[in-house]
């Protein structure tokens, strides 16, 4: 089972193949782009332990020297940064040479960062083994590092020369490491393909219990629909935007949460969306039914929906909306906000009133104290 699926970017243009077997028939697939039969891997431990042996086996004749570093987002951080740049130059890894970022998004933008800037620029590949690094960070050449300040302030726009979504790596996600991809998932129905996001009403369940065939279709259309958004605006310019649905609401969440496992990326993205479709329908956007929608849809597939769902306490309205201007979408002071006129019709504004905003999210603490 295999799919390809091109990024079209002139001469940065690579693919993305989809399917089963491809950790095993890496060899064949990565060999076309070495000068030299050897590739410096870089990987968190947990990942590591789970797919770094079978990723050696089926590199076969490759030489592999492998960098292992700590799981979890505090890794996307200044020092595991020069960590990851230092070895990298111990390694003597050079600018014709490949570099794998083999994990989820974490490692997939760190170690992006680093080949970004590593002697001005080196090759790498995604091998993302998370349902939410296949289907959105590992596709589109956003790379980088948190700061104190804010999530992924610090980074580069780089592009692999290859991404690997082997979908038998994601039998071995706990199921709250699924869902967290699902959130993500369910972001490009609701931002751009109504009939997708039907789909998902009817499959998701299946997809998330181990249907294949459904996670290849899940999967497939998601890069899809990120690789045409990205071939139109490789640098965020206008459209890729709408990627970031939820995304103004799941950032300052996951600052207010300290960057834990109290808030997934993925739960708060879909937190994210249900407060976008709620602010959508309160300026007038869409009809009621469309929040009421998103909401039961993420209900049902065991999501995280409303700011109640987050353990422990959480700032108030306004220090979550000061939050929120440290977003990267903030032009001359005003947040951009991804709203909706409908499943499936996102658009970028930065038309809110705070005093509507402040309402939504006074409305939605309250539900945690209710």
């Amino acid at each position: 089972m295999r799919e390809i699926v091109p990024v079209q970017l002139g001469a940065r243009s690579y693919e993305v193949r989809i399917g089963t077997g491809l950790l095993a028939n890496a060899g064949a697939e990565i060999a076309p782009l070495l000068q030299r039969p050897r590739v410096a891997v870089v990987a968190d431990e947990t990942v590591a332990d789970l797919h770094l042996e079978p990723l050696r086996a089926g590199l076969g004749e490759i030489e592999m020297v492998v960098l292992r570093l700590p799981p979890g987002e505090a890794t996307k951080s200044w020092p595991h940064f020069t960590r990851t740049v230092e070895w990298l130059l111990d390694q003597k890894v050079e600018r014709r040479d490949v570099v794998v970022a083999l994990g989820g998004g974490v490692i997939g933008d760190l170690v992006g960062f680093a080949a970004s800037v590593l002697r001005r620029g080196v090759r790498f590949v995604q091998i993302p083994t998370s349902l939410l690094a296949q289907v959105d960070s590992s596709v589109g050449g956003k790379t980088g590092i948190n700061a104190p300040q804010g999530k992924n302030l610090i980074g580069a726009f780089h592009q692999p020369s290859l991404v690997l979504a082997d979908l038998e790596v994601l039998g071995t996600l706990k199921p709250r490491d699924f869902l967290t991809g699902y959130g993500e998932v369910v972001k490009y129905g609701l931002l751009g393909d109504a009939a997708f996001f039907d789909w998902l009403e009817a499959h998701a369940p299946a997809m998330a219990a181990g249907d294949i065939e459904g996670r290849m279709h899940a999967v497939k259309r998601s890069i899809e629909m990120k690789a045409e958004i990205v071939a139109r605006d490789e640098t965020e310019q206008g459209d890729r935007a709408l990627l970031n649905l939820g995304h103004t609401f799941c950032h300052a969440l996951e600052a207010a949460t300290g960057y834990s496992d109290r808030l997934l990326h993925g739960e708060g993205v879909a937190i994210g969306c249900a407060l976008a479709f709620e602010l959508s329908q309160r300026l007038g956007l869409c009809a009621q039914e469309a929040p009421s929608r998103v909401r039961a849809h993420l209900r049902a597939m065991g999501m995280k929906v409303d700011l109640g769902d987050i353990e422990g306490d959480l700032p108030g309205t306004e220090a979550l909306i000061a939050l929120m201007a440290q977003d990267k979408k903030v032009e001359e002071g005003k947040l951009r906000f991804i709203l909706a006129r409908g499943i499936g019709q996102a658009f970028v504004t930065s038309q809110v009133p705070h005093e509507v905003l402040a309402g939504v999210l006074d409305d939605a603490l309250a539900t945690r104290r209710a």
